[in-house]
């Protein structure tokens, strides 16, 4: 592939970044910020009504993120000197990079089993009200937290791959 004008590598390593810092962000303000506060301030249906609706306003914002990072990765690594091919690890680079990739589809996975599975099976308790199951909602409130903060320890392990790859 030819090496695009140095304007587009800019733009594109901004539209990355830009992507990184929302996805990353919003899942880091999810589990640092919003949910130990709903938990002090909420009962456990207005919680997850609440995690709910949160989720599903960021559900787009996500998966627009992932499929800008996808484009604007797969762009940036094939116009780097270090890449010497598709699931090489000749170097401390391409190691890296791999490492990110493998830890991205991760990512990747456990966001569809929020919105895929766990976010619909939330809105389909809260929707009944008063037959409610409290151990279906608590249960269901664990799985979501373990699968933000799941999603937030592998991002930060992907900036660190990121590093890795950076320096090397």
């Amino acid at each position: 592939m030819a090496t695009p004008p140095t304007w587009v590598l800019a733009i594109i390593y901004w539209l990355h970044m830009l992507a990184t810092v929302a996805w990353v962000g919003s899942l880091a303000a999810i589990s640092i910020l919003i949910l130990p506060a709903s938990k002090r301030t909420l009962n456990l249906t207005d919680q997850l009504s609440f995690i709910s609706t949160l989720q599903k306003r960021l559900e787009p914002i996500a998966w627009f993120s992932i499929s800008l990072l996808i484009v604007t990765g797969l762009i940036q690594m094939s116009t780097s000197p270090h890449y010497d091919g598709f699931l090489s690890i000749s170097t401390q680079w391409s190691l890296a990079i791999l490492t990110k990739h493998v830890l991205g589809i991760i990512m990747i996975v456990v966001s569809a089993i929020q919105t895929w599975e766990v976010i619909p099976a939330i809105h389909r308790i809260l929707m009944k009200k008063e037959n409610a199951n409290p151990d279906e909602l608590a249960r269901l409130q664990r799985r979501e937290i373990i699968l933000l903060r799941a999603n937030l320890i592998v991002s930060v392990l992907i900036l660190g791959a990121t590093a890795v790859a950076r320096v090397s």
